[in-house]
C-alpha cells in the first residue's frame, strides 16, 4: 500500500522555473540553475545545440577524472607528448595552448592546470591519445560519459572544442556537466578556482618565451566575482564567447551558463556571467530541508529482522523560491510502499520526497535506506504469516 507522510508544512514563497524579473542578455543562450534545489532560474534557448568551442574541454577533463578517481592515475602519472601535441603543429598556432615538445612527458597535474588555465588544446591531446590511443577513440568515451551523466543531445568531434562540425552541446547540458564536476570530484573541483598557472617544463626558447605572457586564466570571472570558484571559458570567432561558471554567496551555490556572446572579450563575458549570477542571488533563495544522512522518515519493513528501516536523501533536498512573489502552504511529503519488502540494502531506492504547492508537485527526489535489513528466515516468515492471518498484524 502507497503511503503518504507529511514531513514538514511550510507558509513561504515558491518559484518553479521563474524569477520576479526577468534576466535580459545578448547572448544567444543563457541558463541558469540553483544547485541544490535544480530550479531552472533562467533559461534562453537552453536546449538548443550550439558550439561549445573550449568549454567542451570540461568533458575531456571529466574523462580523465574517472581515471584519477578510480586510482587508475595520479595526479603525478606522466602523459607522453606526441606529434599531435607539438607546438609546431600548425593547429596549435593560433589557438591557446600549454605550448608542448614532441617526445616530452606532463604530469596529469599539470595537463589539469594547463586545460583549465590555458585552455590548453595540445594537453587534451595529451590527455585522448594517453586514454584512449587517439583523438577520435577519445571522443567515443566522451560520448559514453555524457550519455551516463545525463546528457543526450551533445555530441564531440574532438577533445579540444576546436571548430568541428561535430562538437554539439546545449547549456542544460553544459550545466549538467558542471554539476557532475562539482559534485562527484571534490578533490579535484578545487582546482578550476586557480587562478594562475605558470608551466615549468618548457622545451624550447620559444615557448619559454611565449610562457611568460600566458599563466593567468582566461576565466576573469574568478577575480572579479567573491565566491566564484570555476568553470571554463571558450571563444571562436564564429560562435562568439561561452562561459560555464559556479559561484557560492551564503552558503549557496548557483550554476550558469552562457554561449554565443558576442562581446569585447573575456573581461565583458566575465562581467556578463557576474550579472547572471548576481541576479540569480538577488531575486531569489534556496532552503534545504534535508541533506544526505538524514533522518526523514521511518518505513515499515516486511520480513525484515527491524521493523523498520530509516529513510534518508542521497543528495540535498531543497526548494528556491522567488523573494518577490508570495505563496503560502507548501508541503513536504514523503511517499513509500508500506511495506517494503526486506532484504532492503543501505542506498536501495525506498519511496521519494516531495514539495507540494496547491497540489502541484514543484520539487522531488528519491528516498533512501539509510541502514539495512536482512530478511528474517524462512521458520520467522511462516509464524509472521499466522500472525498476520489470525491477529492482522
Amino acid at each position: 500500500m502507497k503511503k503518504i507522510y507529511p514531513t514538514l508544512l511550510l507558509s513561504m514563497s515558491l518559484v518553479a522555473g521563474a524569477t520576479a524579473a526577468e534576466f535580459k542578455t545578448t547572448a544567444k543562450s543563457a541558463f541558469l540553475i540553483d544547485y541544490d534545489s535544480g530550479t531552472e532560474i533562467v533559461t534562453k534557448a537552453a536546449d538548443t545545440l550550439m558550439p561549445p568551442s573550449s568549454m567542451l574541454k570540461l568533458m575531456t577533463l571529466a574523462v580523465l577524472f574517472d581515471r584519477v578517481k578510480s586510482g587508475e592515475l595520479s595526479l603525478d602519472s606522466k602523459l607522453p607528448v606526441g606529434e599531435n601535441a607539438d607546438y609546431q603543429n600548425p593547429l596549435w598556432y593560433p589557438a591557446s595552448k600549454i605550448c608542448l615538445s614532441a617526445g616530452q612527458e606532463i604530469t596529469v597535474r599539470d595537463a589539469i592546470l594547463g586545460l583549465i588555465v590555458l585552455s590548453g588544446g595540445d594537453a587534451s591531446v595529451v590527455v585522448a591519445e594517453a586514454l584512449a590511443g587517439n583523438e577520435n577513440k577519445f571522443t567515443e568515451q566522451m560520448t559514453n560519459k555524457a550519455r551516463a551523466i545525463g546528457m543526450p543531445l551533445s555530441t564531440f568531434g574532438n577533445a579540444s572544442g576546436l571548430p568541428n562540425p561535430n562538437n554539439m552541446m546545449t547549456s542544460r547540458e553544459l550545466a549538467t556537466l558542471a554539476y557532475h564536476l562539482i559534485a562527484d570530484y571534490p578533490d579535484l573541483y578545487p582546482m578550476f578556482a586557480t587562478k594562475r598557472f605558470e608551466f615549468g617544463d618548457y622545451k624550447t626558447d620559444w615557448c619559454r618565451d611565449w610562457g611568460r605572457t600566458h599563466t593567468v586564466n582566461y576565466n576573469k570571472l574568478l577575480f572579479i566575482m567573491p565566491g566564484a570558484d570555476g568553470l571554463k571559458t571558450g571563444h571562436t570567432d564564429s560562435g562568439g564567447y561561452g562561459m560555464v561558471a559556479s559561484a557560492v554567496s551564503g552558503g549557496r551555490r548557483l550554476i550558469g551558463v552562457i554561449n554565443g556572446f558576442h562581446g569585447k572579450g573575456h573581461d565583458a563575458l566575465a562581467g556578463e556571467m557576474k550579472k547572471l549570477l548576481t541576479h540569480g542571488f538577488t531575486t531569489t533563495a534556496t532552503r534545504v530541508f534535508y541533506h544526505p544522512g538524514d533522518d526523514v522518515v521511518e518505513v515499515p519493513v516486511w520480513y525484515g529482522r527491524q521493523k523498520t528501516v530509516t529513510a534518508t536523501v542521497a543528495k540535498n533536498f531543497a526548494i528556491t523560491t522567488n523573494k518577490e512573489v508570495g505563496t503560502k502552504g507548501v508541503r513536504v511529503l514523503a511517499r513509500y510502499d508500506d511495506p517494503v519488502a526486506a532484504p532492503v540494502r543501505v542506498g536501495d531506492k525506498i519511496g521519494e520526497i516531495i514539495a507540494e504547492q496547491n497540489g502541484r508537485v514543484i520539487a522531488r527526489a528519491d528516498l533512501v535506506a539509510k541502514n539495512k535489513v536482512s530478511k528474517i528466515q524462512f521458520l520467522a516468515r511462516a509464524w509472521k504469516n499466522i500472525m498476520v492471518m489470525i491477529f492482522g498484524k
